[in-house]
């Protein structure tokens, strides 16, 4: 078998263009696979035809180490997001294509089973005022659809360091949702990136009494050792590893022994076998696993595979219950949670294909999410 051609698909949304894959072969099979980067889709565009020209096609789509090692290895340049995430994709498409080619799920690939069921949390749920009040009302949709666990960024605009007001109300937002949801619900807190240690220390002992499951990527990204301050000065769990690809742009977060949760994308980290050899790297130092996913339910299925095949696996994010009706309409199969639990898929591969008729009626959609920009967890494109 030989792959012969990558196809893109663009969903465009509210906030975010999505951008799938198909890949195909000569003997009839495709598969899909996702290169969604938030405000990178021109650069993930161009990138897809290069990587597909010199590396993909004319493949076998079962050497999927030696595909990998090409696209990583002779590129040069390394470890951007752009060129991950078309490694990704393309790698959790060759998947699809073999599990369709042996009849088997993909969580069968990759090790088998190892949980009865996995655990979700929901996102993207409070695009409400930023009041306590609305917070407080709106985390009943959450309930409502079963979730046992959910994650908010109550912070606002935000940078280094914010105004006492600015962390009250934050705090007060935290505060309205655990009493809503009362205490047996988990509630993890985003910083996305944003703070100082010392600014995030200092949030992180006002959050205490609401028990938060973890704070998450606390500091840049790039600054490990204001990670590693805020993991050594701070009583809650620390959550990180969005922004880190492939196991190489790992080792240094993880031999910090900052994080107590990983959190890599299998759509940015490098795929599901890269994704498999950090969660290992993880498993080393004692530390879970909980796959980034703020993209489209194909990143959730590919995901939803991993958990189960993982030893490690803390909990699943999912964006997709509070995305339009439409944008998991376009993915049949995707996997959805049932009473806050993803349930075992059994079908062929990843189990999803893509309605590319629907995808035509919401194309690419012009604009730019800035996480820095006031309102922005309304979550519309903006400038």
């Amino acid at each position: 078998m030989k792959i012969t051609a990558v196809e893109p698909l663009v969903l465009g949304t509210a906030w975010r263009n999505l951008v799938f894959i198909k890949v195909h072969t000569d003997e009839g099979l495709h598969g899909i696979g996702e290169c969604t980067v938030q405000n990178r889709e021109e650069g993930v565009l161009g990138y897809l035809q290069g990587a597909a020209r010199r590396h993909v096609i004319g493949s076998d789509p079962f050497n999927i180490e030696d595909l990998w090692m090409r696209m990583y290895r002779n590129e040069f340049w390394r470890n951007g997001v752009i060129s991950t995430s078309v490694m990704s994709g393309i790698e959790i498409a060759c998947w699809d294509i073999m599990g369709k080619a042996l009849g088997q799920p993909v969580w069968r690939l990759l090790g088998g089973r190892c949980h009865e069921k996995i655990k979700a949390y929901a996102n993207a749920w409070y695009t409400v005022e930023r009041k306590p009040e609305e917070f407080g009302r709106r985390v009943s949709v959450v309930l409502e659809k079963g979730y046992k666990a959910l994650k908010v960024d109550p912070f606002g605009a935000g940078g280094l360091e914010i105004s006492r007001a600015e962390k009250d109300r934050s705090v007060a937002l935290v505060a309205a949702i655990r009493e809503a949801v009362g205490p047996e619900i988990e509630v993890l807190v985003e910083m996305h990136g944003r703070f100082s240690a010392a600014t995030a220390i200092e949030l992180a002992h006002m959050l205490e009494p609401y028990k938060p499951a973890w704070i998450e990527e606390p500091c840049p990204p790039e600054d490990i050792p204001s990670l590693k301050k805020v993991a050594e000065h701070v009583n809650v769990p620390v959550a990180t590893g969005e922004r880190c690809f492939t196991r190489y742009g790992f080792r240094e977060v993880i031999e910090s022994d900052a994080p107590d949760v990983l959190q890599p994308d299998p759509i940015h980290a490098g795929g599901l076998l890269e994704m498999k050899k950090i969660a290992a790297m993880a498993d080393v130092r004692s530390m879970t696993v909980a796959p980034h996913n703020s993209n489209g339910p194909v990143c959730t299925a590919a995901a939803v595979h991993f958990d189960f095949t993982t030893t490690n696996i803390n909990v699943q994010e999912c964006f997709d219950d509070f995305s339009e009706t439409w944008v998991r309409e376009a993915v049949p199969g995707c996997p959805v949670p049932r009473d806050g639990y993803f349930e075992l898929p059994e079908k062929p591969g990843l189990g999803v294909e893509l309605n590319e008729d629907l995808i035509k009626k919401h194309p690419y959609k012009e604009g730019f999410f800035n996480l820095f920009a006031e309102d922005w967890h309304l979550r519309s494109f903006g400038r």
